[in-house]
């Protein structure tokens, strides 16, 4: 696992950690909290989030650990994987049920790590890019308020490009948390560290910062 610090004490109590609030959609069978607040998650074989378009199939087996908001959100997460097969995937997704919601991060596509996101409103769209910067740590912000999702990237937690901004529906509550899928493989081994959960940042929207 990428730069990987465990702290004295750390350990596999996952109701004693920061994640024990949020709620498994598909709960892996391999995964770790850590007392210094990281998560390690083992991917399960031939796990997927995509709906319908251009392959026809639904596939709702992806591994998501989603909070729970209270309306309107900004959330925060750092990734390490070790991407290297077709559509190993991992990042942040948000929720509102199975024919809504949006995943953001890097996934191998074209034999290349590309970093992108599927918007899902009844059907999937995928719209990836070309990603600078060191795949296997990079960070992720996500941004729903006003009928308006606002996406952003990291590559070292501090600059915040734009990738996405979209329409979103207005929720009293929404799910958000970090995920991860491998479509044509089991065993992707991600750690998942820095989240956070706060309410809207309220930056204008070419506040980089």
């Amino acid at each position: 696992m990428a730069n990987r610090k465990q702290t004295a004490g750390a350990g596999q109590d996952f109701e004693a950690s920061i994640w024990q609030t949020a709620h498994w959609l598909n709960k892996p069978s391999v995964f770790q909290a850590f007392t210094d607040g990281a998560l390690e998650v083992a991917t399960d074989s031939q796990t997927d989030f995509w709906r319908e378009t251009h392959y026809g199939f639904i596939r709702d087996s992806g591994h998501f650990l989603g909070f729970t908001t209270s309306g309107a959100f900004t959330a925060q997460v750092r990734v390490n994987a070790d991407f290297h097969e077709l559509y190993d995937q991992a990042g942040i997704m948000v929720r509102l049920d199975e024919k809504t919601w949006l995943k953001a991060g890097i996934e191998i596509n074209d034999g290349r790590p590309m970093i992108g996101s599927v918007l899902t409103q009844g059907q999937s769209d995928w719209a990836p890019g070309c990603f600078t910067g060191n795949p296997n740590d990079f960070w992720l912000r996500v941004t729903v308020s006003n009928g308006a999702l606002r996406l952003q990237y990291s590559t070292e937690g501090v600059t915040w490009p734009l990738l996405r901004l979209a329409p979103f529906p207005e929720a009293k509550t929404y799910t958000v948390g970090p995920m991860c899928c491998t479509p044509q493989r089991q065993g992707l081994r991600v750690r998942f560290s820095e989240w956070s959960l706060s309410q809207p940042l309220g930056r204008d929207l070419h506040d980089l910062s």
